[in-house]
């Protein structure tokens, strides 16, 4: 990939001043936090993580989804790996609409189990996702060793009522994207960064027959529009997580972190209505340009983005509590 001399020192320094601003909340978190109280914490994450992805590729990528929905419903918490309770009038935010093809959840429970063998009663579940988050993104070609800050502890309640307000939709105007974002301190630039992550992973077809029927959507080129058709036969798709019809984010480099998803945004390949709008908003387009022509300023301004967003709003201090079991408050 070719590289720009005067964009990384400029996304370099933004990344330094991502972990030197803080809000109040997260200036209680720091860097390994858990030196003392379990000094190999972030190790056995990284090691699972790692062993998972090489049983269980996508695993990179549900993480990165998995920290996105929990940290942007009001607070990075863990609030999104509780399971519904009837008798406690709980119900998983899980089971929102805009959860639909999450998955992995019970890799989570191995990734936690090894952290309580070594540190019961120790590890929040909310830098458990953190932690997961960081080490799937380097699994993935994506940015290396980033200095996540660690110290979030987990909600006792889930938000599930305030998903939906809170979660973007696929077909959500930029303006809107934007505005979700920026209630986290995330810009323009790093939102542009952060939707990089629609290079991995996939999309089922009830997210784009909107975009292919009764006719394909103008802004797509019209070969991928075949594609996507052929992929996605009929308008009938059912938001059906057991139906396999889907279509990948990038066809080139599918299990790939990179600029490849910005360089198909410029050629009307993107696969979600609110990423090709991406490419073409006035507030956004200089950066889908910026990141489809260097690789590494992608890479900084995502890492600065991703522990931006990170740490939005998390429990600190005796705020919450710290779960044996990611997906039960403790009893």
């Amino acid at each position: 990939m070719g590289s720009s001399s005067n964009l990384v020192p400029v996304a370099s320094a933004l990344l330094l001043l991502s972990y030197l601003i803080a809000g109040k909340c997260s200036d209680h978190l720091k860097l390994n936090y858990y030196s003392e109280s379990c000094p190999r914490a972030e190790e056995i994450v990284k090691e699972q993580v790692k062993s998972l992805y090489e049983e269980h590729g996508n695993t990179a990528v549900s993480w990165l989804r998995a920290l996105f929905h929990d940290c942007t419903v009001k607070s990075c918490d863990a609030s999104l790996l509780l399971e519904s309770n009837a008798a406690a009038g709980l119900v998983s935010e899980k089971s929102s609409t805009r959860s639909f093809g999450m998955r992995n959840f019970k890799y989570i429970d191995a990734i936690k189990s090894a952290l309580e063998r070594a540190c019961p009663g120790t590890v929040s579940c909310a830098d458990l996702l953190a932690l997961a988050a960081r080490d799937g993104a380097a699994m993935l070609g994506g940015p290396a060793d980033i200095p996540m800050r660690t110290g979030r502890r987990d909600a006792t309640e889930s938000h599930y009522g305030e998903v939906e307000s809170f979660i973007p939709n696929h077909n959500e105007s930029v303006s809107a994207v934007l505005d979700r974002f920026a209630s986290m301190g995330v810009d323009a630039e790093g939102v542009v960064a952060l939707l990089g992550a629609h290079s991995v992973g996939r999309v089922h077809c009830f997210n784009l027959v909107a975009r292919l029927y009764p006719a394909v959507d103008g802004t797509i080129e019209p070969a991928y529009g075949t594609y996507l058709r052929g992929r996605c036969p009929t308008a009938e798709a059912k938001e059906d997580t057991r139906d396999v019809a889907y279509a990948r984010n990038d066809r080139v480099t599918p299990m790939v972190l990179d600029n490849m998803y910005h360089k198909n945004l410029l050629k009307g390949r993107g696969l979600l209505l609110v990423d090709q709008r991406l490419a073409t908003d006035p507030r956004t387009a200089p950066y889908v340009r910026k990141m489809a022509a260097d690789n590494a300023y992608f890479h900084d301004v995502f890492a600065a983005a991703l522990v931006k967003m990170s740490e939005n709003g998390p429990l600190t201090g005796d705020q919450g509590e710290v779960r044996k079991d990611c997906r039960f408050v403790n009893k």
